[in-house]
């Protein structure tokens, strides 16, 4: 039976606070009147007080389904109580009859079951559809032969009920029955089709046609053959169960796939938001036409703009980035690129965020300047929305995709810079600071850009306002200014920014409020006060006033001085070295050339009498000083070796970063392509479906069972190695000893947030132990979800009890608990079986991923968790340490391999993980070998731990510290 058959059974509440009833109290209520005290303190029950009967017909359900037998209530229930027509009292006797037990121990039906069988055949005859259609769903869940033979024509007749509520539930009823009694009705395919051929209703139409896939697929597309013009007029509950057939006889048969793939296009035009998906998804399946693929691709885009919830967006978003995947369907979707941005008119970053690297990784030299159109259009929008956080990395994304689309198309940079320059005066620093790292690498990379990106930084220096991007603008200006004209022009901005020289004065004359010329002398309005005597008194004040001279209207570096940030009068210093050398050497006049150093050093020399005075908010450091006071120094000197560190060395480890970074990606973009291109060798073994391993059947597996297996939780896990290994191969978790009287072992079963814990229970005894119950406590962000229902164990019997566990967050959690059970016909107390503690380890939930530099600095900044562990092994190599440690803790190490070559003797690494709940972990090993020791001397170092969470920080920590040292087998 596949899951889709699987019958959905009631779940019912059950109060635990209140003892259970007797079985004479329960005789009471539902209205045996054969005892003396009951008939002279109450009326007879079965004359009235239906709400008495609903409320001991519940209790004994939650009985029955507790583990009690009660036997002597059968006759009772059947004798006052089911006749009566009160609409609560039938539904909770659809559940009592459910789970009653109808047959003798030897397995024969009971006599009492005879009335039961006739009230529900006069329940198929009621006149009120609702009980008619409750009794028909009943009697898909009953498994007991006997008891449907005498119901069947009345079943049959419901099919032509004036009611869909009815018929649909009747389709059902007839559809389990021929399920699992085919001698019941044989005839069952043959009506439903023709019950299907007469029906209007969609719902009706819908539960047939399902009957018909399942129980006679030729029946099916006998029918749908006649009506395949007309599937577009069909409700969409029809047309989903039509799409399923048509994958299922096209994966079974790949012949009559030219038969139905026009109807599965014409279904991609349905209304239904869900239909379009199913067949867009199977029309993939069934043809890797470019024309198949377009139209399915066009329908998930469509889908994604019209569909207002972002959960279905980045599920759609995902089919598409499947379908990309495919190196065949890519050329397909590189068409739709511009189509695929209008994706972005949707608010929601993650949305924008896919959208984008989609974008990027479809582009080509034939739509790469239409993309950059609608980025730089979307990159002016964000300035005009209000500044929201999302807006920020939002413009962060457009930048970083501009800049790759400039370094794998250069033709394109040129119209992309004017645009982007304009952010560094951003206040989002972040999205300008991508803006700079990408304008200091066209710089590099393009030398016909150069005299464009000088030009428009030079007209946006002075509104940038951040410090650090200051820095970074100072530094490419004074590198890559070349001629007399821009290295002027340099020297004019930088005083612009620097206000008024020598600071120190400046900034004492305005404290001390000298009168400028500007300043206005005024007259205060008079002010009438009464003096101690009462008499009036007027008093008027000459006061002078000047413009206030705020701290923002100061020029922008002249603020970062007295602010206290001096790092950037080193780069100052340093630019201004740069650019007075290579003036040197481009003006022969030896007056320009000792007027123009003389202005840089008074420049630097003013900056370092500020540093020194007490006017800025914290002073100077001694390693600024110590630039600033080289700087000086190489000006005054101008000595060849110096010119060509400043203006060879700096541009040559530029080149050689950028150069690294690149072979870095081509690499990695390398290693996706190789994954992606699909190579079968003459001598690759063949395929066959039936010995292939589940995660190996990809398209062979039935999508929809797939699908439906995943959305219940039932999905195999992907590193499961052998698809034929069973639960025996797995961990299992020892919970009470051999010696005790209940034995107890556990399988944790992992599914992403879910763990499910399959609990053997054995009773060792020779008593049959009751109400038997797994008592299960948590610690830690995990809770337990339902209590497991209590059961009979006879002796020496066993049995499985399963329970859900829901985990919240990254963090070891441990599970832990008891095992409570009586002994039948003991007098004594419950007894008690202490369970030994379940731990649950991080590692199920974290996966590497990755991250750029920045993003790891700002999040190392950010995260106010950390946990220091000391480095403790037996590992001597300091390469193998570190790949230890990345394998025990699933993380990625963000630093480059060619980093890492080589030997010195020491190593420090970056690394990153990610959980599946979104929490960032990060790492930074600083690790050394202890020569001075010998070359058998372990490791030695630390490990510093980042996180947002203080548990997944000591989580990680610990996980460390268990791993650290390598086992030998």
């Amino acid at each position: 039976m596949t899951a889709a058959e699987n019958v959905c059974y009631t779940l019912i509440n059950v109060p635990m606070d209140s003892e259970p009833p007797s079985e004479i109290s329960l005789k009471n209520d539902l209205g045996n009147c054969d005892m003396s005290a009951f008939l002279t303190s109450f009326p007879p029950l079965e004359k009235g007080d239906v709400k008495l009967k609903t409320e001991a017909l519940k209790k004994v359900i939650i009985m029955i389904l507790n583990g009690e037998k009660l036997p002597g209530l059968l006759m009772t229930i059947i004798r006052f109580v089911l006749p009566l027509q009160d609409h609560t009292i039938k539904k909770l006797l659809l559940v009592f009859w459910e789970i009653v037990p109808k047959t003798t121990p030897d397995g024969r039906l009971l006599q009492e079951m005879i009335l039961v069988c006739d009230a529900y055949r006069k329940d198929l005859q009621h006149p009120n559809e609702f009980i008619r259609g409750s009794t028909l769903r009943f009697l898909c869940k009953l498994k007991e032969a006997e008891l449907l033979e005498p119901l069947m024509p009345a079943i049959r007749a419901c099919l032509e009920h004036r009611h869909s509520y009815v018929r649909r539930n009747a389709v059902l009823a007839i559809y389990t029955i021929y399920r699992n009694f085919e001698h019941l009705i044989p005839d069952a395919p043959e009506l439903i089709h023709d019950f299907l051929v007469n029906e209007k209703d969609a719902s009706c139409k819908r539960n047939a046609f399902m009957m018909l896939i399942h129980a006679d697929q030729d029946r099916a597309l006998d029918y749908l053959s006649t009506c395949i013009d007309q599937v577009q007029t069909f409700g969409d509950i029809l047309q989903l169960v039509i799409v399923e057939l048509i994958y299922k006889v096209c994966h079974a048969n790949p012949s009559e796939r030219a038969r139905f793939i026009r109807c599965i296009y014409n279904l991609l035009q349905s209304s239904s938001p869900a239909v379009k998906y199913e067949a867009a998804g199977t029309l993939v399946t069934l043809s890797s036409a470019p024309t198949a693929i377009k139209a399915a691709a066009q329908c998930y885009i469509d889908l994604i703009i019209k569909e207002s919830d972002n959960n279905v967006k980045l599920i759609v978003l995902d089919r598409l980035i499947e379908l990309k995947e495919h190196p065949s369907h890519e050329r397909v979707l590189q068409d739709l690129v511009m189509d695929i941005l209008r994706v972005l008119s949707t608010p929601d970053l993650e949305v924008r965020k896919k959208t984008l690297q989609l974008a990027l990784d479809l582009v080509s030299s034939r739509n790469v300047e239409e993309l950059v159109i609608v980025l730089k259009k979307e990159v002016i929008k964000t300035n005009n929305v209000t500044e929201h956080e999302d807006t920020d990395k939002y413009r962060q994304l457009l930048v970083r995709t501009l800049h790759s689309c400039s370094v794998r198309f250069p033709d394109m940079a040129a119209n992309v810079i004017p645009v982007l320059m304009e952010f560094l005066s951003d206040n989002n620093e972040a999205a300008a600071a991508d803006v700079l790292e990408f304008v200091r690498e066209a710089i590099q990379r393009f030398d016909n850009l150069r005299p464009l990106i000088v030009e428009k930084m030079l007209e946006v220096f002075h509104a940038i306002k951040s410090v650090k991007i200051y820095r970074g603008a100072l530094w490419i200006l004074g590198e890559y200014c070349s001629t007399k004209e821009d290295i002027q022009s340099v020297m004019t901005e930088v005083r612009r920014s620097l206000g008024e020289i020598p600071i120190v004065e400046s900034e004492i004359k305005k404290e001390a409020g000298e009168l400028k010329p500007e300043e206005e002398v005024s007259v205060g309005p008079a002010q009438k006060l009464v003096t101690e005597m009462g008499t009036y008194a007027t008093q008027s004040a000459l006061s002078s006033s000047r413009p206030a001279k705020k701290e923002e209207d100061r020029p922008p570096l002249r603020g970062f001085l007295l602010d206290g940030d001096f790092f950037v009068a080193a780069s100052l210093a340093t630019t201004l070295t740069k650019i007075a050398l290579r003036y040197v050497s481009l003006v022969q006049e030896k007056k320009k050339q000792n007027s123009f150093n003389a202005e840089a050093m008074l420049l630097m020399a003013t900056i370092l009498h500020l540093g020194k005075s007490s006017l800025p908010k914290k002073p100077i450091t001694d390693d600024d000083v110590d630039r600033i006071s080289l700087c000086l120094k190489v000006l005054s000197e101008c000595s060849p070796l110096m010119n060509d560190i400043f203006n060879k060395e700096c541009r040559q480890s530029l080149s050689h970063m950028l150069s690294a970074k690149l072979e870095e990606e081509k690499l990695s973009q390398k290693k996706e392509s190789e994954k992606r291109n699909v190579t079968i060798q003459p001598d690759d073994p063949i395929s066959f479906m039936q010995l292939t391993a589940k995660n190996e059947m990809n398209s062979k597996e039935d999508q929809f069972q797939l699908s439906l297996l995943a959305a219940m939780g039932n999905t195999q896990r992907k590193e499961a190695a052998d698809p034929l290994a069973s639960k025996l191969n797995k961990v299992v978790t020892q919970l009470t000893g051999f010696s005790d009287p209940v034995y107890a072992e556990a399988y944790v079963h992992v599914n992403q947030y879910d763990i499910v814990l399959d609990v053997l229970v054995v009773n060792q005894t020779s008593d049959t132990l009751q109400n038997c119950t797994l008592e299960l406590a948590t610690l830690g962000d995990l809770k337990l979800v339902e209590k497991p229902s209590p059961l009979t164990l006879a002796p020496h019997d066993f049995a499985n009890i399963k329970a859900n566990v829901k985990v919240a967050s990254t963090e070891n959690g441990i599970i832990f608990g008891n095992v409570v059970y009586d002994v039948s016909g003991a007098a004594s107390d419950r007894n008690c079986v202490v369970l030994s503690d379940i731990h649950i380890d991080i590692m199920d939930y974290i996966q590497p991923a990755s991250c750029t530099d920045a993003e790891f600095r700002q999040m190392w900044a950010e995260f106010e968790w950390e946990n220091k562990v000391t480095v403790n092994t037996n590992i001597i190599d300091l390469n193998e340490y570190l790949q230890h440690i990345l394998k025990s803790t699933n993380m990625k190490c963000l630093t480059p391999e060619k980093a890492l070559s080589g030997y010195c003797g020491f190593m420090a690494a970056n690394l990153y993980a990610r959980s599946i709940f979104g929490e960032d972990a990060l790492a930074n090993v600083s690790i050394e070998k202890p020569i001075h020791l010998g070359p058998e001397a372990p490791v030695t170092g630390h490990i510093r731990i980042r996180a947002k969470s203080q548990g997944m920080a000591l989580s990680l920590g610990d996980k460390i510290n268990l791993s650290q040292k390598k086992t030998s087998l």
